[in-house]
């Protein structure tokens, strides 16, 4: 009876996930109203304040926030098991409607595509307007933006794959000498069916494989493992949402050679015409190097950091956010996390898409349209493409 109940419990699960994965556009934070409607006031699956207390602890840490959030509800809802389906039924829409458009690309020359040309300008405009956001919420004061400004000196100086761990690490030390006496308190609390054992092997897992993967990366000459470990130190460092892994996953993959500018580009367009998480351009990304199978892999590798940070601080939550200590690290590590974002803001993605006066012109009306008449991004999107052809034509 009890494995009918947790059965009956996950394709439940399955089949509301899969309904928000088709219909739920417009980026997380219409994702995290879509979930409360869904979950909270239609379903009554959790109350309002342990739904804000998820979304508090999936805003605290790096990765897709929305998707954690879906992720954490499903545990509530069904164990890891029900975290799982939850996921799948949110992502999978998305990730095979990118595989598809990756593989029917390939048969097209979108190398001199005015459209493409476009879409990059249109780049400039998000990842400008996501960064924005996340400055001035994670380096209000003057001493995180001296290391937002540490962050993003050292990584335009010293670009090789261990340099955003290192600057994330010695962020995280300066922040802890910095703030450790400038926390505040959070009497609210939150409980997961999740053990602590399963828990700090999820956290000793995420923090193993940061490490370990660059320095496999250097001694082996596998394409997988490089392409594994640039998927999962993306997915490992990112603050704010899926508009903020663009920059990284462009230099991780485009300066090198996996993929072009061209190819990059479409594919982004591309991301923000379907529903579900953003974070899901990785499939299209690893479908361009490798297939479907690519595809998959980058998938897996861009969300297992979310996966085992979600499950390996559930049960630590309360105690967590207690922590002055943590807090005062975490500070630290946000407002590197700034300066990482700015960094690849310039190369590649300004580089390579602002060449010419009209180009910077074009830019200043979609980050208009964007941010102060609040078009939604497929519009801006659409335009974009439109105004790369005319300007193509000149």
């Amino acid at each position: 009876m009890k494995k009918n109940r947790g059965l009956k419990s996950l394709l439940e699960i399955l089949i509301v996930s899969t309904r928000l994965g088709l219909t739920s556009f417009g980026g997380p934070v219409a994702h995290l109203g879509y979930f409360h409607t869904e979950y909270v006031r239609r379903r009554k699956w959790m109350d309002e304040k342990s739904y804000a207390d998820l979304v508090a602890l999936c805003q605290f840490l790096p990765g897709p926030a929305s998707s954690q959030v879906g992720i954490g509800i499903g545990v509530m809802r069904a164990g890891v098991l029900g975290g799982i389906t939850s996921f799948l039924g949110f992502t999978l829409p998305s990730v095979l409607a990118l595989i598809v458009f990756a593989i029917i690309l390939q048969g097209f020359d979108v190398g001199n595509a005015g459209w493409i040309h476009g879409l990059k300008i249109v780049a400039v405009a998000v990842v400008a307007h996501a960064i924005m956001g996340m400055a001035n919420n994670l380096t209000p004061d003057v001493k995180r933006k001296a290391i937002a400004l540490f962050a993003l000196v050292a990584t335009l100086m010293w670009q090789t794959a261990f340099s955003q761990v290192g600057v994330i690490l010695i962020a995280a030390v300066i922040g802890f000498l910095l703030f450790k006496q400038n926390v505040t308190e959070d009497d609210s609390r939150l409980a997961f069916p999740i053990s602590k054992r399963l828990a700090v092997i999820c956290l000793t897992l995420f923090f193993g494989l940061l490490i370990l993967l660059p320095l496999l990366r250097e001694a082996t000459s596998l394409n997988w493992v490089a392409l594994f470990d640039s998927f999962y130190r993306s997915g490992s460092l990112v603050f704010g949402g899926g508009h903020v892994v663009l920059p990284l996953l462009e230099r991780e993959f485009v300066p090198t050679g996996w993929i072009s500018e061209e190819a990059f580009l479409a594919g982004y367009g591309a991301a923000q015409a379907v529903p579900g998480p953003l974070f899901t351009f990785a499939a299209y990304i690893g479908a361009v190097i490798d297939g479907w199978k690519g595809g998959l892999l980058a998938t897996f590798a861009i969300f297992l950091p979310a996966f085992l940070l979600i499950l390996g601080t559930l049960p630590f939550w309360d105690s967590l956010r207690r922590n002055s200590k943590v807090k005062a690290a975490l500070m630290g590590v946000n407002a590197a996390v700034v300066g990482i974002l700015i960094s690849a803001f310039y190369f590649p993605i300004w580089t390579s898409s602002i060449s010419a006066p009209i180009d910077f012109a074009f830019a200043a009306i979609l980050f208009s349209m964007l941010v102060y008449w609040k078009l939604p991004p497929w519009m801006v999107v659409l335009t974009g493409a439109i105004g790369g052809t005319l300007i193509g034509l000149l």
